[in-house]
């Protein structure tokens, strides 16, 4: 898989905060999950996709 280029990911990081912050509180989640389907559905790797969930799901406090 290539990556995005630091300057688009910014643009792209950007868009979705917006996307985001424009969308009513209670169907936010709802817009993230369709996100997500689209998102695998495109990348076309089921055991892809499940590392980038894996990969999502860390946190640094």
């Amino acid at each position: 898989m290539s990556s995005i280029s630091i300057p688009e990911l910014e643009k792209v990081y950007d868009h979705l905060a917006e996307t985001i912050d424009a969308i009513p509180v209670e169907k936010r989640e709802l817009f993230l999950v369709k996100l997500a389907l689209l998102s695998a559905n495109q990348i076309q790797d089921g055991q892809v996709f499940s590392q980038l969930i894996n990969q999502a799901k860390v946190f640094e406090n």
